[in-house]
């Protein structure tokens, strides 16, 4: 099974991660993992100011802040991983992914508080699943 991992650095990417791990029995196997973080995109003005190599050194630095440590503890815990960085809106952008890279699951964490839409989980994951057509597991 091709599963992406939606990441982001948070206590709410800890507790998934957690989750995933606690539970190896049922995510185990010869599964196909992928982390993704996004980040958001700088505005223009910012990106005409510095230059293209300066605003993608940022996206990789920040990616790199959150990727390296999740990459790391999968790895203690026997995952082979893949891991992708992309800019954008988080929620299309991980729908998107899902569905271009043709995975079975989608998991993330969710913060769970907010405004009436998000009164039970996150904007990101409420963005997610109003876009994605891939299996989405929420953990909170």
């Amino acid at each position: 099974m091709k599963i992406l991992l939606a990441v982001d650095g948070s206590s709410y990417t800890k507790k998934m991660l957690a989750y995933l791990t606690t539970n190896l029995d049922m995510f185990a196997g010869d599964n196909d993992y992928t982390v993704l973080t996004v980040q958001g995109t700088l505005p223009s003005r910012a990106r005409a100011a510095v230059g293209k190599e300066v605003v993608d050194t940022y996206y990789a630095e920040e990616a790199a802040k959150v990727l390296d440590p999740v990459i790391k503890y999968l790895q203690r815990h026997e995952l082979k991983v893949k891991s992708l960085s992309k800019v954008g809106n988080a929620g299309e952008v991980i729908a998107k992914t899902a569905a271009s890279g043709k995975f079975d699951m989608v998991i993330m964490g969710s913060r769970g508080h907010g405004a009436l839409g998000s009164l039970v989980m996150g904007s990101v994951a409420t963005r997610v699943l109003a876009n994605c057509d891939t299996p989405v597991l929420l953990v909170r």
